[in-house]
């Protein structure tokens, strides 16, 4: 007979370990990448990464998003340009080692990619009437950024590199591929297969910046927590110390297992 308790109901609709695996994969594995191959990208792979983007979750259902598929090489070419004034802007804000490391970094693949994409995001798309936008206004913002997400996500699946560009300007952007005025956009990205993906986020392997430790940006009930003598302090404590504890992931990267546990550096 079938377990009809507490266990039983938590995990009727929970993945299997296997598919738990593939999603964490692709988050631990995914990496902004500047280095692409040729190749290019078939069809039907665009298409699913595509599909996989649009089923993003939005605010209101409002799918905000519409996405400009770049290959043409004289636009990337104004778009490098564009960059290329951008990233001057960009190193003034540092001095020293510090601005030397930064104008040492390839910070994109606009050219190199087999093609681009820019992720859009049109406000007040079925009309001004949005459910959920009352008081928060950027919330198809936000619903966009979802959009990119899934896509960096679908992309890695597929053995695809995603890069995104944001050293540049939406105006010059607008002008470059004739954005209507009330669209807003939101990423640009070069996407193409790759020789290899590091295995660490090539941020983290320059020493521009290191990850931090999750335990360090959990709150509990409020910014400054509870105070020490509340008796929920302990619960905290146990669940900032179980982040922490390797073992949460055995279950689905199982010891025996042929391939280590991705990094979460």
């Amino acid at each position: 007979m079938k377990s009809s308790g507490p266990r039983a109901r938590r995990d009727r609709n929970a993945f299997s370990n296997a598919l738990k695996r593939g999603l964490y994969e692709a988050i631990f594995r995914r990496r902004d990448i500047r280095q692409f191959t040729p190749d290019p990208i078939p069809d039907e792979v665009l298409a699913r990464i595509l599909i996989a983007a649009h089923h993003a979750a939005s605010v209101g259902f409002t799918q905000p998003w519409d996405f400009i598929i770049v290959r043409d090489p004289e636009r990337r070419r104004r778009v490098k340009e564009i960059f290329e004034a951008e990233r001057a802007k960009n190193a003034a804000q540092f001095t020293g080692a510090r601005r030397k490391k930064f104008l040492s970094l390839k910070l994109e693949g606009i050219l190199e990619a087999p093609l681009n994409v820019i992720v859009t995001c049109k406000p007040d798309r079925f009309g001004p009437g949005v459910l959920g936008k009352t008081s928060i206004r950027e919330v198809e913002i936000y619903s966009a950024c979802l959009a990119v997400e899934n896509l960096w996500l679908a992309a890695r699946v597929e053995g695809i590199g995603v890069g995104w560009v944001s050293i540049l300007r939406n105006d010059a952007l607008a002008e470059i591929f004739g954005i209507p005025g009330d669209v807003i956009p939101v990423a640009y990205l070069c996407i193409g297969y790759v020789s290899e993906f590091p295995d660490r986020p090539i941020l983290a392997t320059a020493e521009w910046a290191s990850r931090l430790p999750p335990r360090t940006l959990i709150h509990f009930d409020s910014w400054n927590g509870r105070k020490s003598t509340d008796p929920l302090k302990t619960a905290a404590h146990d669940l900032k110390s179980t982040i922490d504890d390797p073992s949460i992931w055995r279950a689905i990267f199982p010891a025996d297992s042929i391939d280590e546990p991705p990094s979460r550096d």
